[in-house]
């Protein structure tokens, strides 16, 4: 294998091998916890502009399988692991880990210490990063690489054009979709409760939406900073008050309370993984869930009408917010999760009820 380095913008440099495409690339360096899902991570546009980090030393082991992708292809910047299974064994493999990698375009790196490398983002916070076969960068690079900042996140992952999905049964409800940045799994489990669900682009107006008369209108997860989507919060906030139930996720979630006045923050080094517990505030029990998100909600930014729903056990943050002035209801985490825990399934259930309660 090549010699290739990550090096950080505080200039801490590893030395390791190249994995996937060869190249050079400079990304916000994130870590997740997950031991299994590398398939839906690669996959998950959420993780736009960063260089994902696997804190589980062995990636690849059960291979490459299509079906679990959770979007059209990879929009991470550069991968990290620590060792990358050559030998996958899975029956449903239809390949390797690091062929994936190639055919995708994405840059990676193996045999670093995955564990200093979680510690440093872990006590500095997230930082840039830059994947490449030299050892020391020049001026102009290491200004390139301080420099670097994610931007036009939503804008780069969604859908240009409307798309149309029918359920195999029945069609008992329709379904208004905004991608920000979809996983598959969220079409998946409306369509397995009758939806036929149409994804519209992301900067699709509030009234081409009230127009085509959905039962009910899903604000998808997504990457990057909520704030710097001004144009899709303005008609998040008309779409608020049309009486049309509505259900938001991660970046979905954010949109929604940053359209009733709330404020988002950037988090030291994000929620990424499948071991993220969250409490149901009415009843105190506690749910292990997915989550990637780098901005959080300021719990003390909302307005009366908006009720914290679910918090984040290790720190706290706002992890769901129900609206009693609308039937409006949001969640940080990803109830639709694959491969993860799916306690909180249910919430899909509720969106469902939230639609024949209004008709």
């Amino acid at each position: 294998m090549k010699k290739v380095y990550l090096i950080l913008e505080n200039g801490k440099v590893f030395e390791g091998e190249s994995i996937g495409a060869e190249g050079e690339v400079i990304g916000e360096v994130v870590f997740t916890t997950a031991m299994t899902g590398y398939l839906e991570t690669l996959t998950d546009p959420s993780y736009y502009g960063q260089i994902v980090c696997q804190t589980f030393p062995l990636i690849g082991n059960y291979g490459v399988i299509e079906e679990d992708f959770e979007s059209r292809g990879s929009f991470v910047r550069g991968y990290i692991v620590r060792d990358i299974c050559d030998t996958p064994s899975n029956f449903r493999s239809q390949g390797k880990l690091d062929d994936m990698l190639k055919k995708l375009g994405v840059v990676g790196i193996c045999g670093i210490d995955t564990r200093e490398l979680t510690r440093i983002v872990r006590e500095s916070g997230v930082l840039n990063g830059i994947i490449t076969s030299e050892p020391k960068l020049t001026k102009a690079k290491k200004d390139q690489l301080s420099q670097y900042v994610i931007k036009d996140a939503v804008a780069s992952v969604s859908v240009d054009k409307k798309i149309v999905y029918s359920p195999k049964g029945e069609v008992k409800r329709k379904i208004a979709l905004l991608d920000y940045g979809i996983k598959k799994n969220i079409i998946e489990k409306l369509l397995r409760r009758g939806c036929e669900v149409t994804v519209f682009p992301h900067d699709t107006s509030s009234e081409d939406i009230i127009k085509f008369q959905p039962d009910g209108i899903m604000l998808s997860n997504g990457p990057g900073d909520p704030q710097e989507n001004v144009y899709e919060i303005e008609q998040i906030k008309k779409l608020f008050s049309s009486g049309i139930p509505m259900f938001g996720i991660c970046i979905g979630h954010q949109m929604i309370a940053l359209s009733q006045g709330a404020k988002t923050y950037k988090l030291k080094y994000g929620h990424r993984g499948g071991n993220q517990p969250v409490k149901d505030v009415k009843t105190g029990r506690v749910y292990v869930s997915t989550q990637n998100h780098g901005y959080a909600v300021d719990s003390k930014s909302l307005p009366k009408t908006a009720k914290i729903s679910f918090t984040n056990v290790n720190d706290e943050t706002c992890e769901g917010i129900d609206y009693e002035n609308a039937c409006v209801f949001s969640v940080q985490f990803h109830p639709e999760a694959c491969a993860g825990p799916l306690d909180t399934g249910y919430l899909f259930d509720k969106f469902m009820e939230n639609m024949e309660g209004t008709k």
